[in-house]
């Protein structure tokens, strides 16, 4: 029996894709509509049912209120959405998106599929990976690897594209996020050197931009500030994503906004252009933002801008004509692009999965973590466990001490981000050092060991020198769902999955019996009188009847049941 398959994920801001390992190379997965990448957007209707996708996007201007969109800008926090008397957290609306993504796979390869690789940013924190991971636990998923977008893009654009050593910059521009990472190839070994970036910066910003300058052309034609509303929102966001993409392609774009909105006088319209140079203007300071994360990355793996051999470029708004001349300036190269953008990191993903799986082979993965990882220290400051950029797999260990006599506990803070304040960086987890044995004050010595895993998720263990004792560390998250948060919604996102599923089958069931009985109708009409006339109009009536019901099973019997009787009754 062979290996079940481990899909590859990218997990979008915007859009998402999922991609597999057929016959040695990776493959996108289309979905139900027959488009590569899926809008990362969920709708809830207002009798409760759930749209994902497609359907949820197209929707989104008649239902804004009740329409999520761009949900990983607060992946790892304690953001959540209301949605009529429904609360969901950013991992359950993600999951929503994984479990279309999922059932897309399985559809596609005729077979159940549990495990994947999922892509975040370069420059996601501890808190965002374990929130990802999080959301494709309660997608049903077990989740191989996190990996990085960057990563799995080089992953995506092969070996054979780059001599067998080189260096090369990932510059992934997506709609929530930038990153940008050096790697070095060394035969058969692909190597981060360093990465950073912005976690909230992308083609969400640029969009905008449009937007505000279609507020301020409308205030210009009509002398009236336009009242925003979320119906108002949704159609100027729509608008002005579309004349981002189209100014891809040329040189100014017409934006047409009719009954925008109504005065005493009657209804208000919008009608402007928008040239490529009026949009390059308003979003030079998002173009120019890209480059200190280069620099920095640059410094970092102690490269200089000559000394990179080639440029990928991957994410929709490396699409931007402004954002693509800012990178031939920069490192004086055309970039590559022979990979879809919006496939890339998808396609990588699958690679990763296939090197899992075993079904790709002689390729080893070295990555780093984006941001420092360290520990509250005195009066406020912060004890670097690990730098950034740190290659991981890592483990540290570091020795405590008690503070009074007798203490039985000892708490630790630790924060991520590169401050040398608390308060500069971003609080992970809080967690206490307990059953420490009765002592002198600075006589326990307690033996922390920080480990950092593949997917750059932190966790502890400790033990007593003296007695060699384990002691318990129990990691309370400062964001992020508890374990029985987690399982609760996994338990609610399956049953409402199959809920989901029964219900399409039967939809099909339907489709196909409505079919069969048109079918048996015009068959009635052209063999009048026929033999066994009258079994074919009971099943029929049968069949209508068992339509009204919840019975998929019955509806399918009888629409066999009729397409036989229809045979006979043709054969006479």
């Amino acid at each position: 029996m062979s290996q079940q398959k481990i899909i590859g994920i990218d997990l979008g801001t915007t859009n998402s894709c999922v991609a597999v390992i057929e016959g040695g190379k990776p493959v996108v997965i289309p979905n139900s509509e027959g488009q590569a990448t899926t809008p990362s957007v969920v709708a809830f209707t207002e009798k409760g049912e759930r749209q994902v996708g497609v359907t949820a996007k197209r929707q989104a201007i008649k239902n804004p209120a009740r329409t999520v969109q761009s949900i990983k800008r607060h992946m790892g926090s304690t953001y959540w959405i209301e949605i009529g008397k429904d609360t969901y957290s950013p991992e359950q609306i993600s999951a929503y998106v994984l479990q279309k993504l999922k059932a897309q796979a399985e559809a596609h390869l005729n077979e159940r599929v549990t495990k994947a690789i999922i892509t975040v940013p370069a420059y996601f924190d501890d808190a965002q990976r374990l929130a990802t991971r999080d959301a494709g636990e309660i997608a049903g998923l077990e989740v191989a690897r996190i990996i990085n977008e960057p990563t799995a893009c080089a992953l995506a654009y092969g070996f054979k594209t780059f001599k067998k050593e080189s260096t090369f910059v990932i510059f992934d521009f997506g709609g929530g996020t930038f990153d940008v990472t050096i790697l070095q190839l060394d035969e058969q070994v692909l190597q981060v050197k360093s990465t950073n970036g912005d976690n909230h910066l992308g083609g969400d910003d640029f969009d905008q931009r449009i937007i505000d300058w279609l507020r301020k052309q409308f205030k210009t034609v009509n002398n009236v500030d336009l009242i925003v509303d979320a119906t108002t929102q949704q159609r100027l966001k729509e608008a002005a994503e579309r004349a981002k993409i189209e100014l891809s392609g040329r040189d100014s774009t017409e934006i047409q906004l009719p009954f925008l909105a109504y005065s005493d006088g009657g209804p208000l319209h919008l009608e402007t252009n928008l040239s490529r140079n009026e949009f390059n203007r308003i979003s030079l300071d998002l173009v120019d933002a890209v480059a200190q994360p280069i620099k920095i990355a640059l410094a970092d793996a102690k490269l200089a801008p000559e000394q990179i051999d080639n440029v990928i470029m991957v994410g929709g708004t490396t699409r931007i004509p402004a954002v693509q001349q800012f990178i031939r300036s920069f490192f004086q190269k055309e970039p590559l692009r022979s990979v879809n953008p919006d496939e890339a990191v998808a396609l990588g993903a699958a690679i990763q999965g296939g090197i899992i799986t075993g079904e790709i082979q002689d390729v080893l993965l070295l990555d780093v973590l984006p941001m420092a990882l360290g520990i509250e220290g005195p009066a406020g400051s912060v004890v670097k466990i690990f730098g950034r950029n740190t290659a991981i797999p890592a483990s540290k260990t570091k020795v405590f001490t008690t503070a009074v006599e007798n203490q039985s506990k000892v708490q630790v803070h630790v924060v991520q981000g590169e401050g040398d304040k608390v308060a500069d960086n971003k609080s992970l987890s809080r967690f206490d050092l307990k059953d420490i044995p009765p002592a002198p004050a600075g006589g326990p010595k307690i033996e922390v060991t920080f480990d950092v895993d593949v997917d750059g998720i932190f966790s502890c263990t400790a033990k007593d020198t003296k007695s060699g004792k384990v002691l318990s560390v129990e990691l309370k998250r400062t964001n992020g769902l508890s374990r029985e948060q987690l399982e609760q919604l996994a338990e609610k996102a399956r049953i409402q999955a199959e809920k989901e599923r029964l219900e399409q089958e039967r939809q099909a069931a339907i489709i196909m019996a409505e079919s069969t009985l048109s079918e048996a109708e015009r068959t009635l009409q052209r063999y009048p009188g026929a033999s066994g006339e009258g079994q074919v109009r009971e099943i029929m009536f049968r069949l209508k009847h068992s339509m009204e019901s919840l019975e998929t099973v019955l509806i399918e019997e009888l629409t066999e049941k009729l397409e036989m009787s229809l045979m006979k009754c043709i054969r006479g």
